[in-house]
Order: C-alpha cells, then sequence, then structure tokens
C-alpha cells in the first residue's frame, strides 16, 4: 500500500545510477540516504535567505549534503519518481514545482499561474503519467487539485477539494485520491496570515481519479482542527497529524494531534501530555504513527489503534520519515535513527524528507 522527504559536495558527485549510489571515488554507497528540503544557515548578518533541497548522506555521528540545488524560494513537499528524478514544490509563496537530476544544475521549471499557489504537496498517477499538486485559487479561496502531464509539468485540468487550503494528498488501495483540506481561510497576499477562523472547514474527501467526482467527505466534530499531513498505515488506516486553531491558548496546547481514518469514521487519538496544538510531520514506522511536535521539542508516538506509546525528544523535531529501515526524524541541528544521533549542520531542515532505496 502506498505510504503517504555538512560542507557541500561537488555537484557531480551522483553518477549514472542516480539514486542508487554515491559514486566518489574512494566511498561506499552510503548507508542511508535522504532526499530533504533546507534553508543554508547565514554565514554573516547581511546575507539573504537561500533555500536548497539535496540528498543527505549518513557518515560517522552525522548527516551530510552529498548533493544540493539552490531554489528559488522555500521548498515544501518532496517527491522519488521512478528512475533517478525528484519533484519539489513550493509553499509560502507556491508559485514553483520543479524536477531535478542529481548532477544537473538546470531543473525543470513549471511557475503556477498568476491566479493560483500551490499548497506545497505533489504525487504521481500509479502508471506515472500525471501528477498531482494541491492548489488554491486566489479570487476564491477555493481548493483545487491540479492534475499535470508528468513530463511537461503543465496542467491539463483542475478538480475541486469542496473545501479550503488543500494540503497533502496520497494515492488509496483502489486507485481513489485521498486529500486533507486544511480548512483555514487566510490571506493571499501571504499566504499565512490566518483569518475569519469562525469559517474553519477542515476535511477528509476522497477523489475519482478519472473525473475527480467526489466520492466521500469526512469532518471531525472539533472544527479548529485542521487536517494537514496524511500518512497510510495497515490495512488501508490513515494517520492524519493535525494542527489546532483555538482561539483559546489552553484549548489549543491541549488539543490532539493526531486523527485516524478507517475508510469509514474519522476519529482521534488522545494524549496524556500536552503537545502545544501543533503536529508537524506524520509516518508510518512499522509498530505505529509518529508525529512530529516542533514546539514542544520531540515526536508523540501511537500505536496503531491510536493508543499512546510515548514522547521523543528531538529539538524542533519535524521532518520524518519511515519504512522499513526505522523512523528518521529530523530537527535543529540533529536527527535521530533509532538509537543513532546524528549532527546535522549548516542547514536547517524543513518540514519533510524522505528515505531513498
Amino acid at each position: 500500500m502506498p505510504t503517504g522527504i555538512e560542507p557541500v559536495l561537488p555537484r557531480r558527485a551522483w553518477l549514472a545510477l542516480g539514486l542508487a549510489a554515491l559514486a566518489r571515488p574512494g566511498w561506499a554507497a552510503p548507508a542511508a540516504r535522504l532526499l530533504a528540503a533546507w534553508q543554508c544557515e547565514p554565514v554573516g548578518t547581511l546575507e539573504a535567505a537561500r533555500y536548497q533541497i539535496g540528498l543527505l548522506a549518513m557518515r560517522p555521528g552525522a548527516l551530510a549534503v552529498a548533493q544540493a540545488l539552490e531554489v528559488p524560494t522555500r521548498a515544501h513537499g518532496l517527491l522519488a519518481e521512478r528512475g533517478s528524478t525528484v519533484l519539489a514544490v513550493a509553499r509560502r509563496p507556491g508559485d514553483w514545482l520543479l524536477r531535478w537530476t542529481p548532477g544537473d544544475d538546470e531543473p525543470q521549471t513549471a511557475w503556477i499561474e498568476p491566479d493560483r499557489a500551490f499548497n506545497g504537496h505533489v504525487i504521481a498517477s500509479r502508471d506515472g503519467r500525471r501528477l498531482y499538486t494541491t492548489e488554491t485559487d486566489l479570487e476564491t479561496g477555493a481548493g483545487l487539485v491540479g492534475v499535470r502531464d508528468a513530463a511537461t509539468l503543465e496542467k491539463q485540468a483542475e478538480w475541486p477539494t469542496h473545501g479550503m487550503d488543500p494540503h497533502e494528498l496520497l494515492l488509496a488501495a483502489d486507485g481513489s485520491l485521498v486529500v486533507a483540506n486544511g480548512g483555514i481561510p487566510t490571506l493571499p497576499e501571504t499566504g499565512r496570515l490566518k483569518i475569519g477562523l469562525e469559517r474553519m472547514d477542515a476535511s477528509l474527501v476522497r477523489l475519482d481519479t478519472r473525473d475527480g467526482t467526489l466520492q466521500g467527505q469526512w469532518r471531525l466534530a472539533d472544527q479548529r482542527l485542521s487536517l494537514r499531513h496524511i500518512a497510510w498505515g495497515p490495512r488501508g488506516l490513515l494517520g492524519i497529524a493535525l494542527q489546532a486553531e483555538h482561539a483559546d491558548a489552553a484549548a489549543r496546547q491541549a488539543a490532539p494531534l493526531l486523527a485516524l481514518f478507517d475508510g469509514r469514521t474519522l476519529r482521534t487519538a488522545d494524549a496524556p501530555r500536552p503537545l502545544a496544538g501543533y503536529g508537524g510531520d506524520i509516518a508510518w514506522t512499522g509498530a505505529g504513527f509518529a508525529v512530529s511536535c516542533p514546539r514542544v521539542d520531540g515526536f508523540a508516538r501511537y500505536g496503531a489503534d491510536g493508543r499512546w506509546q510515548g514522547f521523543t525528544p528531538l529539538a524542533e523535531a519535524c521532518a520524518l520519515a519511515g519504512g522499513d529501515g526505522g523512523l528518521w526524524a529530523g530537527g535543529q541541528g540533529g536527527a535521530l535513527h533509532g538509537a543513532d544521533s546524528l549532527a546535522v549542520r549548516g542547514l536547517r531542515l524543513d518540514n519533510h524528507w524522505l528515505r531513498l532505496g
């Protein structure tokens, strides 16, 4: 079932095998590689913000940049395509989508229409011929799925998501598309300033990938919980990371961070401690769901049934990647993989990363 990213080394370090192996002379293939997005730490106080995507390789006690590409603004969602290419999409401002082949300095870039904005996530169709992106109509605030030709990145169609602020989207086992509508009204000029939160309308929707027809829509009872990031667990179970938008600070601090969807019902999972109401990322670990909590410096762990399993400290934890190799968690200046603590120097990781291989 589908799921649901140091000194810079030479750009040509990755050769014909692309993502399959690190080919710099004298180096063995790394034990782990992660596709990530980050902001470079400034060298001086006057240096403008610089953003990159790239490949991180595991070294003794650290993750080092093995390959990097400068991008126009902050990247958010990432996708490893079949072969050796990767996709990255912007958010705030969400105006570009690009395809990059590691080792190539010239990415293929598509700029969105002036009256649209990317909302930070992209996935591919089962046959790889189309791409699906979450977008917003800046005139109306309506949520959209952009349907794009995978080869050219050009838009072919738009489907309504029947809500506002669509964020992450995934393919389901039956071929349908599951989309998390965050439901937060924002000013188009900023993409971040929230307005009219009393009008919040977060929902989970299922769309037919043949024509975008709505097949189902589900909401939580608490209308101030925004559905943001999603990850598949076993047997069609979907985990959803939540972000609380309650006006009352105490309610926001105590709000749940995980919702579970079994194909029929949508419910929240409780936690025995306050988690500041902000879930940054979510991943299936093989034993349950992990939800990163950057505002309380760590990530929360839940069983497949939503029962609390514990909390792991990590400064400003956000990026999560699961899979057979166990959970990878990235934070400010460091990362965790099982019992290994790894330094991450010279960059500030963004929300997401992906384990490759």
